[in-house]
């Protein structure tokens, strides 16, 4: 139920906008937090709506309990759609290198585990191609080895209501997260003139 009703949110926004659910496409990322992934995503034009939940696990409709407690295989992930006309799957993609540590394979910044690692979920070899050039493109910017996997795309699932916008919902909590967890401070001293490159008014 919880994904119907977005769905139908996501078609009420694209009919007041002109588009159709046709001319759209989806791109599903992890970047530790969701909270701040979404806030990211949500900048960049093009990027039409955003949803957290969790992917890449075996455990059927997973709470935040359960992934965070570690054993499902699930990560935290958003899961963008896009219109292609005004934003690439390749934009999209250079912008998430450039907003998180793909170096770190433990987690992110200060939240720890499989869970909050990074990982870019494709749909097709055709995606899959794409994800693996920017992957090496990426590389030539940083010197550490990027660790992030590029994996097949199975089940989305919804997070819990509270997590959808959280940081338009919370803003005073999630600033004070996002700054305290040093999300923003690794960026910029991993990608320094290149940290979120793409993502206009990030954080």
């Amino acid at each position: 139920m919880k994904r119907i009703l977005f769905t139908v949110a996501a078609a009420l926004l694209l009919f007041a906008n002109g588009a159709s659910a046709q001319e759209l496409k989806k791109a599903v990322f992890a970047g530790g937090c969701f909270w701040c992934v979404e806030s990211d995503f949500d900048k960049v034009p093009g990027v039409v709506s955003t949803i957290s939940g969790y992917t890449g696990g075996k455990t059927d409709d997973p709470t935040y309990r359960q992934v965070t407690a570690g054993g499902t295989g699930h990560y935290e992930a958003v899961e963008i759609t896009y219109d292609p006309a005004k934003v690439s799957y390749e934009m999209l993609l250079a912008a998430f290198w450039r907003s998180v540590d793909p170096t770190d394979e433990g987690g992110q910044f200060c939240d720890r585990g499989q869970s909050y690692a990074t990982a870019v979920f494709v749909a097709n070899e055709k995606e899959r191609a794409r994800a693996e050039a920017s992957r090496k493109a990426a590389q030539t910017i940083v010197d550490k080895p990027i660790v992030t996997p590029i994996l097949a795309a199975g089940p989305f699932y919804a997070a819990e209501d509270y997590h959808q916008d959280y940081y338009k919902n919370n803003p005073l909590r999630y600033r004070y997260y996002r700054f305290s967890c040093g999300r923003n401070r690794r960026v910029k001293e991993l990608w320094g003139e290149h940290a979120y490159e793409g993502i206009p008014g990030h954080g």
